[in-house]
């Protein structure tokens, strides 16, 4: 059984950690040139993989590959360097 203190050490954790999560709302606070960028990004993702292309991919998209492939390096690796790390 939890002690008084730990259940209000827990308690005020819980709102601490709620607080910061409402806080933070990274896409609400992206300027609006950069907010429409990320849209424009994930439309181009969602009809490429509509039409089943297969041009260019993301850098995640390529990461998953390398990862899949075991590429050592990967993760300091540019969407440019997987692209050829992938074609070898």
């Amino acid at each position: 059984m939890a002690t008084k203190k730990q259940t209000s050490a827990a308690r005020r954790n819980i709102k601490k950690a709620a607080a910061g999560a409402k806080e933070k709302r990274s896409i609400a606070h992206m300027s609006p040139a950069k907010r429409s960028a990320l849209g424009r990004q994930g439309a181009a993702v969602a009809a490429r993989k509509r039409r089943g292309a297969r041009g260019p991919k993301t850098r995640a998209e390529l990461y998953e590959e390398a990862k899949r492939r075991n590429i050592p390096g990967r993760s300091k690796m540019g969407r440019a360097e997987l692209e050829r790390a992938l074609s070898k």
